[in-house]
């Protein structure tokens, strides 16, 4: 199938031609005939399958002409990153209409967003916090056709439930709602049911899993050579960009100078980071500029860049389903990526929790002259023997759901 062939009107085809996409991803094909068709949606999609064309075309076709003091549009983005990156495309995808698109993200001067809200925005890409507050300031959001929650699962681990629910009261119900999802849990579901309409569900890959053209490798390592060790699979491998993933800000500081020190040429992004500069160096970072961008999982969702062939787990995260959005940052659009994480004697049960949830087995091998220390078995045994303990501990203290109480059946006796 071609783009053609989905009945876009000829301004977004130019576009998608000026761009190099050639035919449409599965989840452009699944999805842009089902929004075309003014109906909801509930699609699983894993990161650089094109989920922002597939929602963003179909929106700018139906939107077609600019309405001055009128929004049209809401796409909700869990992080600012996320959002730019979102506003960035459909910018891209818009360059021949003259819809009008507003990004409101927080870091930006309030009273700028009020005016450009004020001239009317066909499309505005947001964060939910932050668009909560200009309606709750008097932003009028009763003409939306389009609410769009982009990385849904994403948005609910960082606490946005309440505030989705709170958005949803201020759309007319004549609004047409699509939900974006990498992963699915009973949570998922349940916002499902609260948001969507007779929705149509697309599945574009099993839930819980990886990219399929990403090849994944775990390496034991030596705690103390973690860092070297980084260096030398980035030099030995001559990658030219590569994206590598900490738990903590101070393992990221603390990497990026080691990097260096070995003449790599390397950034590094996280939450004590100003906003701008982060951005600066993202922007950077896919220009080509440096070779290594050391970041925590702030960068892992909505940073797209593109051909960026490996990204490397220097430590696992804290949330075993983060694995799957870091590995989604190389091989998007098809492309083929790698996926490398360093395992000291503390993440072996880490792992093995990550399996459970992409339901697939992650080779191990020995980074020869990065091997573990052979009098640190011990350690490791017990490293594992304390996670596996605290995890049954912490179930056992879960407070188990009450069952309603049996009522008994009184028996009754015939009388006279």
């Amino acid at each position: 199938m071609r783009f053609e062939d989905l009945g876009l009107i000829e301004n977004l085809l130019k576009s998608v031609k000026e761009l190099g996409f050639e035919k449409p991803t599965y989840i452009q094909e699944r999805t842009i005939p089902v929004v075309l068709d003014k109906k909801d949606v509930f699609a699983t999609a894993q990161t650089g399958t094109g989920k922002t064309a597939a929602f963003g075309l179909p929106i700018l076709h139906r939107l077609k002409k600019h309405q001055p003091n009128v929004h049209r549009a809401l796409v909700l983005a869990p992080t600012k990153e996320l959002a730019l990156q979102i506003s960035e495309d459909v910018h891209t995808y818009a360059k021949y209409t003259d819809l009008k698109i507003a990004m409101i993200v927080g870091g930006k001067d309030l009273e700028a967003q009020r005016r450009e809200l004020k001239r009317g925005a066909d499309i505005i890409v947001a964060t939910p916090s932050k668009i909560l507050e200009h309606i709750q300031n008097g932003l009028d959001l009763k003409d939306i056709d389009f609410f769009v929650l982009d990385e849904a699962d994403r948005m609910l681990d960082m606490g946005f439930v309440k505030d989705i629910r709170k958005l949803n009261e201020y759309f007319s119900k004549k609004h047409q709602t699509l939900l974006f999802s990498a992963t699915i849990s009973d949570k998922i579901r349940k916002l499902s049911k609260l948001l969507l309409r007779r929705p149509i569900f697309i599945e574009t890959a099993k839930k819980n899993t990886t990219v399929k053209n990403v090849s994944q490798i775990a390496y034991k390592v030596d705690e103390e050579k973690k860092a070297e060790a980084t260096a030398y699979l980035i030099g030995s491998r001559n990658f030219e960009q590569v994206l590598v993933f900490t738990r903590t800000k101070k393992s990221a500081d603390a990497l990026v100078e080691v990097l260096r020190e070995y003449g790599l040429k390397a950034e590094v992004i996280h939450g004590d980071i100003q906003r701008s500069t982060r951005l600066r160096r993202i922007k950077e970072f896919k220009a080509g500029k440096f070779q290594v961008l050391v970041a925590t999982d702030i960068a892992s969702r909505g940073l797209d860049i593109a051909e960026l062939p490996c990204v490397i787990n220097y430590e696992l995260p804290a949330a075993p389903s983060d694995y799957i959005h870091r590995v989604g940052r190389t091989g998007r659009a098809g492309r083929e990526g790698e996926a490398i994480s360093l395992l000291d004697i503390y993440e072996r049960y880490d792992i093995r929790q990550i399996e459970k949830i992409i339901e697939e087995k992650i080779p191990q091998e020995i980074l020869e002259d990065f091997e573990p220390d052979p009098t640190r078995k011990r350690e490791e045994r017990e490293a594992v023997k304390l996670k596996s303990e605290y995890k049954n501990q912490y179930q056992k203290r879960r407070p188990k759901k009450k069952q309603p109480a049996k009522t008994k059946k009184r028996k009754t006796t015939k009388r006279g």
